[in-house]
């Protein structure tokens, strides 16, 4: 069994900005190998203290036979990490999904490539019993760390119990907890399951809801456990939404340390306008108007528009942009021009030519 190393440990746990890698591909819909490439790259730059590979920014497609996709996109962010040569710890995450022995394999195939952690999905199992999932995870967490995945029913996910988040924190080497959920009282759910677990101290918990960044890295749950009041914060994002202006990302979950570390009332009104704009523009990126159809388009527009991407295409052709999407994204770059990070991306580039 792969455990975590202490720094990455400790990276985790004060914190970090971990984006969804986007899947670069040509018109003809086979990866484009250089911008692929590019786009690790560009996370190292931005200060991101990891990324997640092959999960569902990645298109969930890459796994399809025909497709052959999985081993690759691991492989190459691997390699541009370690080229990297980074004096600072940096988390490679990989998603993990299907059935057990799918499971078994994606995690075998992740320790492979030098990865971390395996982000464990539980979509797709909306017929399999709650037991059934833990004894999944379980059988993952044999293998490789395990990064948690409670994933809106909306995207493929499904609501779990009070009682599976207890006993899920309970399971040895499930490292950190994604919850993205896109709902407060299933979040509460998860919160208050760690603050109840012997494993507290163990598990990260990290946002997912793209919704609602900025506001879950502000809270502090606190929770009554035993005659004593637990507290319980997200201490990072790993999101679809840092895939883009993730420059900017570093700078704001910086931002919302200081504050937690001296909360002032001043500067929590200018965290909570903040809050609003980035909501307003993950409207505009993930397409909720739309069911969030166009969510994977919509991050790709974002890089294709920096010129970190040629194009917007998916590996399904049906997969585009939303009527009027692109009006929105148009309006989010007008009305929020401090929170793109093209300037950045700008630099960056020039830097690589």
């Amino acid at each position: 069994m792969k455990t975590l190393d202490n720094k990455l440990q400790q990276l985790l746990w004060e914190g970090t900005v971990i984006p969804a890698h986007p899947l670069a591909l040509h018109e003809d819909r086979s990866i484009d190998e250089a911008h692929q490439r590019l786009l690790t790259q560009y996370y190292i730059a931005s200060g991101a203290g990891g990324i997640a590979v092959a999960v569902h920014s990645t298109q969930f497609e890459i796994r399809d036979p025909e497709i052959n996709l999985f081993e690759t996109v691991l492989r190459w962010a691997s390699e541009e990490v370690e080229k990297a040569e980074l004096q600072r710890p940096f988390i490679k995450i990989a998603g993990i999904c299907g059935a057990t022995e799918q499971a078994e394999q994606e995690a075998t195939t992740a320790l492979k490539y030098g990865y971390d952690i395996g982000l464990l999905s539980m979509g797709g199992l909306q017929s399999w019993t709650e037991n059934a999932i833990l004894d999944r995870v379980r059988a993952i967490a044999a293998i490789i760390p395990v990064f948690g995945f409670y994933l809106q029913p909306a995207v493929g996910g499904r609501i779990f119990s009070y009682s599976f988040w207890q006993q899920f924190a309970e399971i040895d080497n499930v490292v950190a907890i994604k919850c993205a959920s896109f709902n407060r009282y299933q979040t509460l759910d998860v919160m208050r399951a760690i603050a109840n677990s012997s494993r507290r101290d163990q598990i990260a918990m990290y946002t997912g809801n793209d919704d609602n960044i900025v506001n879950d890295l502000m809270s502090v749950y606190n929770f009554p456990v035993a005659g004593e009041n637990v507290a319980i914060e997200f201490k990072g994002g790993l999101l679809g939404h840092w895939a883009v202006w993730t420059a900017k990302a570093v700078e704001l979950l910086q931002e919302i340390k200081t504050y937690k570390q001296d909360p002032n009332n001043l500067h929590a009104s200018h965290l909570l306008s903040k809050a609003i704009a980035v909501t307003d523009s993950n409207a505009a990126f993930f397409d909720p108007a739309n069911a969030f159809h166009g969510c994977i388009p919509g991050l790709h527009e974002v890089l294709r528009r920096q010129g970190l991407m040629k194009g917007i295409w998916c590996l399904n052709p049906d997969e585009n942009l939303s009527i009027g999407q692109q009006e929105e994204i148009d309006r989010v770059y007008k009305d929020y021009p401090d929170l793109n990070d093209d300037e950045f991306v700008k630099e960056f580039l020039k830097s690589r030519s």
